[in-house]
């Protein structure tokens, strides 16, 4: 049966490394002195830079990894084709400035086909068990929404695993994974009813074939980055800061930093003096979800799927994945994994978690498709150092403090998917608020001009409607 992308696949393929191709940065040493040092190469990072370069000011990225990207990560040398082992679409492309960037670069973006499809044991959902499937996602989501109407005090703020309609049946641990853990890396009861509604709605998606990762790094080319450069400490006060890294220290008049909250919280960046409790407590309360990929490489097309078909199962609980099949025409198919169950999986090793695919599709499929493996790879993201996660996730009572990792500290600024209210776990909330936090450091260095026009404001939320159910050739959907 077909669903539209707003139904299990709106929620999907957020951000959430290893090996990947850095196409084209901007290597650079690091300089003893800049104007703004921007700390990490992703696409916050990216965007600050450029926006500061735009105003004819020095700027140096440090990035402590070997490529540009971030959660964006383009492999092109496990399988012989390219995929994504992070954010793999762009959401929303009309309004998307990523979709706009990569157009102008001369990357190949296009909308993805994709067919969804729900498997029940060894077949496919009837027509009315798919409906049952729909109605029980738009029961959900309306709870949910329903839930977080009214709520301005985060205090009052609750997980929306305890607003979940309790008679979903065969439904409810199908609907829990799409809209928790395949949504945001984490399960219902980890997420606050605020921060789910008030994300903004993912309507169409687009992908660039040669891969998103290699957009970041198209985006990066005039960007002078020093590669493998980690800061380990960041001494600050409201006039300047310096940045010590391997290569020596960066003196500057302000510093951007793009780290994810976890590697934020974790310590391993030291500041003098320290960050303020205030922002510490609000990046833990916005902690990584966990999110990863095995990928296989099956001959034959033993499942006998199109090109970017979409499959979920009726689960009895949130043990279970996402399939997109056929990547992009190929051989290539990713079994997505997350949440609680994800980051037990991954933290057993690739092999626990390829068995695990192969028992997965076997149990689905039949034989055949363990037969048919013939390459494998899978994503660790939580065992990345520098990253330690997928996408961020607020905790019940923890909305608010996205919008406390904005305000300004001293001569710092925070900025990464955590930072966006709306666009959170988005490659679109991190561009926007890199692009943001480089506007309030270029203002608190005295570079733009007097009456120059502020930074555009963030979009407005858009509340997540609840879906209708339409009829529609050859099923129904969620639209």
């Amino acid at each position: 049966m077909t669903l539209t992308r707003r139904g299990f696949l709106s929620a999907s393929a957020g951000l959430a490394a290893v090996p990947a191709l850095c196409a084209g940065a901007f290597a650079a040493s690091a300089p003893r002195q800049a104007d703004i040092v921007v700390i990490g190469a992703g696409a916050a990072g990216i965007a600050a830079a450029r926006r500061i370069m735009a105003a004819n000011r020095k700027v140096i990225v440090v990035e402590a990894t070997g490529q540009v990207g971030g959660r964006c990560l383009t492999d092109s040398a496990t399988f012989d084709v390219p995929f994504d082992r992070g954010a793999r679409w762009l959401h929303n492309p009309e309004t998307n400035p990523v979709t706009r960037l990569a157009r102008m670069a001369g990357l190949d973006v296009s909308p993805v086909p994709l067919g969804q499809k729900i498997r029940i044991g060894r077949r496919f959902a009837r027509a009315g068990e798919t409906e049952e499937f729909l109605a029980a996602l738009v029961r959900a989501n309306r709870a949910i929404d329903d839930a977080s109407r009214g709520k301005t005090d985060v205090r009052t703020d609750v997980s929306c695993a305890s607003v979940m309609p309790r008679d979903l049946g065969d439904w409810a641990g199908t609907t829990e994974f799409t809209l928790g853990a395949n949504a945001t890396g984490k399960d219902l009861r980890d997420i606050s009813v605020i921060d789910k509604a008030r994300a903004q709605e993912r309507n169409a998606a687009v992908a660039c074939r040669q891969g998103l990762g290699v957009v970041i790094a198209k985006l990066a080319e005039q960007v002078p980055v020093a590669f493998s450069t980690p800061a380990s400490r960041i001494s600050w006060n409201g006039r300047d800061v310096t940045v010590e890294t391997p290569g020596g220290n960066i003196a500057a008049r302000a510093a951007i930093i793009t780290v994810s909250s976890n590697v934020l919280t974790a310590g391993g960046i030291k500041f003098t003096p320290e960050l303020p409790k205030r922002q510490l407590d609000a990046a833990a309360k916005l902690s990584l979800g966990s999110y990863d990929r095995i990928v296989l490489q099956l001959s034959g097309n033993p499942l006998g799927l199109a090109r970017d078909d979409v499959l979920i199962e009726q689960s009895s609980s949130t043990r279970t994945a996402l399939l997109l099949a056929n990547m992009a025409g190929s051989s290539l198919c990713s079994i997505d994994v997350a949440g609680s169950f994800g980051r037990d999986l991954a933290a057993q090793g690739e092999a626990a978690m390829i068995a695990f695919a192969v028992e997965w599709l076997t149990r689905m499929f039949g034989s055949e498709a363990a037969a048919a493996v013939k390459k494998s790879s899978a994503t660790r993201w939580n065992a990345a150092p520098f990253v330690q996660g997928a996408m961020s996730a607020a905790v019940p009572g923890g909305q608010g403090s996205r919008k406390i990792l904005t305000e300004p500290i001293g001569c710092l600024f925070l900025a990464g998917e955590a930072t966006h209210e709306t666009l959170w776990g988005r490659v679109d909330g991190a561009w926007e608020s890199g692009e943001l936090a480089a506007e309030a450091a270029l203002r608190k260095i005295g570079a733009l001009r007097v009456g120059e026009p502020e930074p555009a404001p963030s979009r407005a939320p858009k509340r997540r409607r609840a879906a209708p159910i339409r009829s529609a050739l050859p099923g129904p959907r969620i639209n």
